[in-house]
């Protein structure tokens, strides 16, 4: 009795025709979750960013413009600093409260190479200490 080859099997090269099928849903797939994860990851860092430089900035013994600083310094130091050009702070006033707040405005390109991309604003506020 003749064994039957591995080469004699109607099937062959169907793995290859497997692999790719399953790769072009993998392939955007992952690319679609590590853009999500690095949009939140520059926009969590941001938004931290700006509460701390409000926080800063609210201090008795400080002005605005360090409060500013402060954030930028916030911001390159843990994503990079392109993200750090557009940062303002102002005083308003929050509930009849004093405040400082401080807004950050960025773009995170598609995966990070560049390209069209996602825009967002985040705030930051925090009640100004007595001023002597």
């Amino acid at each position: 009795m003749r064994r039957p080859r591995f080469d004699d099997r109607p099937e062959r090269g169907a793995a290859v025709v497997d692999f790719v099928l399953v790769l072009v849903l993998l392939v955007p797939l992952v690319l679609g979750i590590l853009q999500v994860a690095l949009t939140l990851h520059v926009r969590n860092t941001l938004a931290s960013a700006a509460a701390e430089g409000a926080r800063y900035a609210a201090a008795a013994d400080r002005d605005l413009a360090s409060g500013a600083a402060h954030t930028r310094a916030q911001i390159s130091g843990a994503v990079s600093g392109r993200y750090a050009d557009d940062v303002t702070v102002r005083e308003v006033v929050l509930d009849g409260l004093p405040t400082v707040e401080v807004v950050v405005r960025g773009d995170v390109p598609a995966l990070g190479l560049g390209g069209p991309g996602i825009s967002f604003e985040v705030r930051g506020h925090a009640s100004e200490e007595a001023r002597p």
